[in-house]
């Protein structure tokens, strides 16, 4: 039963690491302005904001390296690249902006 019961909760806790990563990822893309804010319907960058986030998902695989799954780092690994390329683009495109004004 104990086993069992280690089994769930293991799962549980994977499942509830998978939605943090995927829910940052989210709040740094509509940081970005690549989605919508689910609020208020709009598109607004804030590189500070999204910074935050991927920064945020860095530190969790630093502090809880050794201890996923290949899946789970696999997904984080993958979310921070995806996310650190969107802010690249995002940031050139805002520097650009700038200087066409």
């Amino acid at each position: 039963m104990a086993e069992h019961e280690h089994e769930h909760e293991h799962d549980h806790n994977s499942h509830l690491f998978v939605m943090l990563i995927f829910n940052f990822a989210q709040l740094a893309m509509v940081n970005l302005g690549k989605i919508a804010n689910p609020e208020t319907k709009e598109t607004k960058v804030d590189l500070q904001g999204a910074s935050y986030f991927i920064d945020s998902l860095v530190m969790l695989r630093e502090k809880s390296k050794g201890n996923l799954s290949k899946e789970e780092s696999d997904l984080l690994d993958d979310q921070i690249a995806m996310l650190q390329m969107n802010y690249a683009e995002t940031a050139e495109d805002q520097k650009k902006d700038k200087e066409q004004k």
